[in-house]
């Protein structure tokens, strides 16, 4: 499984889902990510996430395929 360690920029709280795996290389675009999430392949935390801007924030972990992006408060 590949781990990819995803910073918060200062100044953010939380990131977009679709906006992440674009990000990370996941997806090309963030259309491309709204479709990577509606197709129901995501998950946060363990359950199926469907929402395509749902904030992912500090401390979750999001699943796609064999992929696990993890969020880290960069400000502490």
């Amino acid at each position: 499984m590949q781990r990819i360690d995803f910073d918060l920029d200062a100044g953010h709280e939380y990131v977009e889902l679709n906006q992440l795996l674009k990000l990370v290389g996941i997806a090309d675009s963030g259309g491309q990510g709204k479709a990577i999430v509606a197709s129901g392949a995501v998950t946060v935390d363990g359950a199926v996430e469907l929402r395509k801007t749902a904030k992912i924030r500090a401390g979750q972990t999001v699943r796609i395929e064999d992929a696990e992006i993890r969020i880290i408060d960069a400000h502490g």
